[in-house]
């Protein structure tokens, strides 16, 4: 559950700060009337969303065996490259969303409604669409119970309910530690995602040594205990891996926490900052 609350927190509250960035520059610049072309926007990307998060469900449900492994397999490691990229994408690209959502939004009141619809539509779909990519991969080794989208249900809830108090400056929230924090544990959910890949990989025969086991840990992590349900549940950790799954694991995880962590580039001094001053 936490990993997609995770997921839903996440992805949620970029989504909703888009939103709230958007409706922000129409209030401001006294273009209320045009509102409701924000949130039909909103609405159909997320009614894509939804059904592209249904999509992928109905199409595992009804493959055989083996094709349901290649196919969670694929929706695994396509959803380790989204989740990578977005991860480093927030690191460079925060600081600019405002600027970038305002210039748009502008350019497209002078096109007209059609044209609000659709940047608000591009704007939250792309988040959409990730998020149901990577809940549908991170709950691929769950059981069948509700907690994972109980999980992801509460994550956006609180995602909306932060936007709004950003909104209406109710919140203060320092969004650079925020976007950090959940990162880091965002590349270890990651890893775990890129794994169960791999397994699945095993699983389905086109990759061997499923029963090739790395370690087997059992004896201290009890498959039937409530923590190791949670480190499953969250960073796909379990008693007894295969060597390819714990290679990969490491592989994955090990780069991308180094150049996550890795400080932010400086930004160069300007030119003129270096000229010499003129002598008294």
């Amino acid at each position: 559950m936490f990993a997609s609350y995770l997921i839903g927190l996440r992805e949620g509250l970029e989504a909703t700060l888009v939103v709230s960035i958007l409706v922000a520059f129409l209030v401001k610049s006294g273009r209320r009337e045009r509102l409701p072309m924000v949130w039909a926007g909103v609405g159909v990307a997320v009614l894509l969303s939804v059904a592209f998060g249904a999509l992928l469900t109905f199409t595992a449900a009804h493959l055989a065996t083996q094709q349901q492994e290649m196919f969670d397999a694929v929706t695994s490691l396509a959803a380790t490259v989204f989740v990578t990229f977005m991860i480093f994408w927030m690191r460079t690209a925060a600081r600019k969303m405002s600027g970038e959502l305002r210039e748009k939004m502008g350019a497209a009141l002078e096109l007209g409604a059609t044209a609000v619809v659709v940047v608000a539509f591009l704007s939250v779909a792309r988040e959409g669409l990730e998020t149901a990519l990577l809940w549908f991969a991170a709950v691929q080794g769950a059981t069948s119970s509700a907690s994972p989208l109980i999980g992801i249900t509460l994550g956006l809830l609180t995602s909306v309910a932060l936007g709004w108090g950003l909104y209406r400056s109710a919140l203060r929230i320092n969004l650079t530690k925020f976007f950090t924090w959940t990162g880091l544990l965002l590349v270890l959910v990651a890893a775990g995602i890129f794994k169960y890949g791999v397994h699945d990989l095993q699983e389905s025969g086109l990759v061997p040594g499923l029963n090739t086991h790395a370690f087997d840990i059992s004896g201290v992590l009890d498959p039937s205990a409530w923590y190791s349900t949670l480190l499953s549940g969250m960073f796909n950790i379990t008693p007894q891996p295969s060597v390819l799954e714990a290679v990969a694991w490491v592989a994955y995880l090990v780069p991308v926490l180094v150049l996550f962590l890795r400080p932010a580039a400086k930004t160069p001094a300007s030119p003129a900052s270096k000229s010499p001053q003129p002598a008294s």
